[in-house]
């Protein structure tokens, strides 16, 4: 998959000492997604608005908070997380991401 038209911030997003980056890419009609990168390990996050996760590659859990049982992703997936709430991410192996976020 390819973007055109964008704006890419320059400045990194950077979580959990650096285990967890990504950059921040604006579209024109306004909408933003960011392009991220994982190393293995354990990370939770909490959402303002609603968040599509598209996992480009890698493997790993998601504990989602309407799930009650992880979902298990090996290379590419996809999923949806509420706004307002938290998902905790266990990746074994490194991953790749694009978040999109929906307004």
């Amino acid at each position: 998959m390819e973007f055109s038209n964008v704006t890419v911030v320059k400045k990194a997003n950077v979580y959990y000492d650096g285990n967890v980056v990504s950059r921040t890419v604006k579209f024109e009609d306004g909408t933003t997604k960011t392009l991220g990168f994982m190393q293995k390990g354990d990370y939770t996050f909490r959402t303002g608005v609603a968040e599509v996760m598209e996992i480009l590659s890698g493997e790993l859990s998601v504990e989602l908070p309407d799930r009650k049982e992880p979902l298990s992703i090996c290379k590419e997936a996809t999923f949806r997380v509420p706004a307002n709430s938290s998902f905790t991410l266990h990746v074994t192996t490194f991953a790749d991401y694009c978040c999109s976020y929906v307004l």
